[in-house]
């Protein structure tokens, strides 16, 4: 059977994060929802998103094909449905359409002529932002359970100091020693070729990808994600990085997410609960103003290829767009455009020609090559936030 990742309605409450993939690349516990798909369903899967990113993310249409809503994670329960489906068959989760079998080609597609499965079990959905940190909990747990199910754990060095140790699974290759590790509150995952470097405190849930690294003496709370190849330090609370982003220094990073090549400063601070302790709101793109997120707690969300200078300190609630440059002292205003230059006495616009030097240089360090369709979606990026900035 063919599988396709679709983006779903609810693309635009994850910008800015979807600005530059699709819903199913979105990283959420240890896998993306694409990679979480793909091992239940023994199979590749292609992706229908928007057309400038088509390129990147082709689509393979087939005679048969099922259709999956990205912002649906799987279950067991959820996969068993999805492989029964019939020809002109929906599942439906009260008003959302999760997956449906067509023959037909995705223009022709009239999901009123299907018949209706409803679905009414467990669920975990990704319509928001902030559920991206806020539901990370519950996907390491999930991906956890998928990931070393039927498998041995590498010994772990008695240089350590473990709490629950049937909860935490070392991948090959990765290294930690005389750190502390308690999985007591939720499973820790330690990902192939990553290292936890001395005197780190970990408390799970935690998902560390392969070829990450945790730096010298850092704390981290869970649930965090720290995605491949991706370095930090200093102190973390509920966050995710998606990949290939650094926090490499002292400084809170708290109920935050990174895109990513995102890289924060020596000392950035964000702020993840208002002095007055009331509801969160933060900038949403769809309505073009700001929504409440109904959590106390919210920090930072920031798209890919983002950064900002040391002793940065970000405001509760803050969207920073992609490749924005934020520098200075104060606090930078809490929604930051993409293509920002500057900071709290003021923003221009960064140059297409200056961001793709420093996207070419900082991506070759890690051996990825700046590609021609990288440059071509940063390019319609910059176009579609034009609105936003002050040009």
């Amino acid at each position: 059977m063919n599988y396709i990742l679709f983006d779903g309605p609810f693309r635009s409450q994850l910008l800015p994060f979807t600005y530059t993939r699709p819903v199913a690349d979105i990283r959420i516990g240890v896998l993306t929802i694409r990679e979480k798909w793909e091992k239940y369903l023994r199979t590749t899967t292609t992706t229908i998103t928007e057309d400038y990113l088509s390129e990147k993310y082709p689509m393979v249409e087939l005679e048969s094909n099922i259709l999956i809503n990205s912002s649906y994670t799987p279950t067991p329960e959820l996969v068993a449905l999805i492989r029964n489906l019939k020809s002109n068959e929906a599942i439906f989760n009260e008003d959302q359409v999760v997956a449906f079998y067509s023959e037909d080609y995705q223009e022709d597609i009239d999901l009123n002529t299907f018949d209706i499965i409803e679905y009414n079990g467990p669920v975990l959905t990704i319509e928001a932002v902030w559920d991206i940190f806020s539901k990370n909990g519950e996907a390491i747990i999930q991906d956890f359970q998928l990931l070393t199910k039927g498998k041995l754990s590498q010994t772990i060095s008695n240089t350590n100091n473990i709490i629950a140790p049937e909860n935490i699974f070392v991948e090959e290759g990765a290294k930690l020693e005389f750190v502390t590790l308690n999985a007591s509150d939720g499973p820790i995952y330690i990902g192939a070729n990553a290292e936890i470097m001395e005197g780190s405190i970990i408390r799970g849930p935690l998902a560390l990808c392969n070829n990450a690294k945790i730096k010298l003496g850092t704390k981290i709370y869970g649930p965090t994600t720290i995605g491949p190849y991706c370095k930090v330090g200093g102190e973390i609370n509920n966050s995710v990085l998606f990949g290939y982003s650094n926090k490499g220094h002292e400084g809170f990073l708290g109920n935050s997410v990174l895109g990513e090549w995102c890289n924060l400063g020596a000392d950035t601070n964000n702020s993840n609960l208002k002095n007055n302790y009331t509801e969160v709101r933060i900038w949403n793109y769809e309505t073009e103003s700001f929504s409440k997120t109904g959590l106390q707690f919210c920090g930072l969300m920031m798209g890919d290829h983002s950064k900002c200078g040391i002793n940065t300190m970000f405001n509760t609630g803050t969207v920073v767009g992609v490749n924005a440059n934020i520098f200075g002292s104060g606090f930078p205003r809490n929604f930051i455009p993409s293509y920002s230059w500057g900071g709290s006495s003021g923003l221009t616009t960064y140059l297409t020609k200056k961001a793709f030097e420093v996207a070419s240089v900082v991506m070759k360090r890690r051996g990825i090559e700046f590609s021609v369709k990288d440059k071509a979606i940063l390019e319609h990026v910059f176009e579609l936030t034009k609105k936003y900035r002050r040009e």
